[in-house]
């Protein structure tokens, strides 16, 4: 077989729901072959202007690459840990789900944390 060649460039946005580039048209309807997330393309124009704002137990707005100390002690399901008041949790990344903040801990690693429970320094 030979090679494939592509004569027009793709306008269709990328995926809202996990960012695949390979979203393709059908019936209307926009289609992730990877999440298998469907949208219209009017639906897509409007997300695009929603930002999504996530606050610490305070209030203030939480960004990519702020450090957090807990305000609560946490246990880690399926372990005996506790992670203790004040621990610091430094260049945290915010994430879409129930638990909002993806970090690093040290002593304990890789944590997903909720926003409620943290505090920004």
């Amino acid at each position: 077989m030979g090679k494939v060649k592509l004569g027009m460039t793709s306008t269709i946005p990328n995926c809202p729901k996990c960012g695949s580039e390979f979203a393709y048209e059908d019936a209307g309807l926009l289609i992730c072959p990877e999440c298998a997330h469907e949208w219209t393309p009017s639906s897509a124009e409007a997300n695009a202007e929603e930002v999504r704002v996530v606050r610490d137990a305070n209030g203030n707005v939480l960004v990519d690459g702020d450090t957090v100390t807990l305000v609560k002690d946490l246990k880690v399901k399926g372990s005996s840990l506790v992670i203790k008041v004040g621990t610091k949790a430094k260049n945290i990344r915010i994430i879409e789900g129930d638990h909002d903040i993806d970090c690093k801990i040290d002593g304990v690693g890789a944590m997903q944390l909720k926003s409620g429970f943290v505090k920004k320094v």
